[in-house]
């Protein structure tokens, strides 16, 4: 996406900031310099809460006076910054109907993270890129939107990962919150080197190659690519420091942008699970009654109901889900694991969203209620998505229990 801008003539730079610009520009961490044909690219490594990368960049921009600047946002995280009441408009329902809600609790559990360490550095989240657009303004500079969406970016990572791979990585997103107490800026400047996505998930990605390739090299080719497409002579590219070796890295090599914008069709194997497994469970009961009569047919479903109604209603319960919504949980919980296209936690989200219907005031105050464990909790919109994310794990928890107890009872019921 590229805008370009019509802002007045430069300023003259600043002392302070030109010092710091000459000063950093023989850091090679923070300043690089490449060329595409006939085009020159300055490419700033930034730290995403740091005072010194907001006054790094307007001190690039005044000195260099581009014609394009680039940054490391998509259209939605751009306009996210620059609308702060975004979430007035959103539909909670919509969002459980689209089977959104693991996403949309992901990115809030992400932004908590980052925004709770910009509070303490008492620097605003995305200050860097914000002062890149205002001095482009400054200077006559277009504005080009070099990332990929985050919903795309979110997306394709979440088809890549089984259902293990999600519960870890909302833990470690949860864990992640109560780890911002002791941070301090230098911690926030030695942050330089790392994505903060990478940084969260470090442990998820060191078990799961595809999820780093998809969250971080991705995203390195697609940046690499929108920069050295973007119009001009001379651009300023303003990134995550995290990005910059591997933009380097990719910048002779042209990217398909269309493919890595694409979410991925379902694997074989994924589809022969989605449907063998409940599937498999049914020829159980199947066999049970079969094979050991109607008393052991009876004892494997009602084994299957209590152990995936229970847990399925034990995730409502954990987390404060209105009565009718835990109720609903443990009822849907032993038929839900039964379908493949339809889950516990999708129904049990509609109910809490009936049952407890998001106010003005909740959409006002989730920005601030995602800083903190208890707000989530106390939040009705952030409450929904724990609803939905807890009931489909103590469904599928429930799953793994009662699938064993099942064949025992049925191995019992045949001698």
């Amino acid at each position: 996406m590229f805008v370009k801008s019509k802002g007045p003539a430069a300023p003259a730079v600043h002392p302070h900031r030109g010092s710091l610009y000459n000063f950093m520009a023989h850091d090679s961490n923070m300043i690089h310099r490449l060329a595409a044909a006939d085009k020159e690219i300055i490419l700033i490594g930034t730290a995403h809460v740091s005072r010194e990368s907001v006054l790094l960049v307007e001190a690039v921009i005044a000195s260099e006076k581009p014609d394009t600047v680039c940054i490391e946002l998509c259209s939605s995280r751009y306009q996210a910054l620059r609308q702060k009441d975004r979430w007035r408009d959103m539909d909670i329902i919509k969002v459980i109907k689209d089977k959104k809600a693991f996403l949309l609790l992901s990115n809030l559990l992400l932004a908590s993270f980052q925004k709770r360490i910009a509070r303490k550095m008492d620097v605003p989240p995305g200050a860097e890129m914000l002062k890149a657009v205002e001095c482009a303004d400054a200077v006559g500079a277009g504005i080009c939107l070099a990332d990929r969406d985050i919903r795309t970016t979110l997306s394709r990572a979440w088809h890549a990962m089984g259902w293990w791979s999600r519960i870890k990585l909302l833990a470690q997103l949860l864990l992640a919150m109560g780890q911002t107490d002791d941070i301090t800026e230098t911690d926030i400047e030695r942050m330089k080197q790392q994505d903060v996505l990478e940084a969260l998930l470090s442990e998820v990605g060191q078990s799961m190659p595809a999820l780093k390739s998809i969250l971080i090299d991705e995203r390195d080719r697609y940046l690499a690519e929108k920069i050295r497409q973007s119009p001009g002579r001379k651009t300023v590219a303003v990134v995550g420091a995290g990005h910059v070796p591997g933009i380097k890295a990719h910048w002779g090599a042209a990217a398909d942008l269309p493919a890595l914008e694409q979410l991925p069709p379902p694997g074989r194997w994924a589809a022969i699970l989605k449907w063998g497994i409940p599937g498999s469970i049914v020829a159980l009961f199947a066999a049970g009654f079969f094979y050991g009569g109607s008393k052991a047919g009876q004892d494997m479903i009602l084994l299957w109901s209590l152990c995936t109604g229970v847990l399925a209603g034990l995730g409502a319960a954990l987390a404060f889900a209105h009565p009718a919504t835990i109720i609903s949980s443990a009822l849907v919980a032993p038929f839900t694991t039964l379908h493949p296209l339809i889950a516990a936690g999708w129904i049990s989200g509609l109910v809490e969203a009936s049952s407890r219907k998001p106010k003005v005031k909740d959409l006002e105050s989730l920005p601030d209620d995602i800083l903190s464990v208890r707000g989530f909790w106390r939040n009705n919109v952030t409450r929904i998505l724990l609803v939905v994310a807890f009931v489909n794990l103590g469904a599928s928890l429930g799953t793994l229990v009662a699938f064993p107890v099942i064949v025992r009872v049925l191995l019992g019921g045949t001698q």
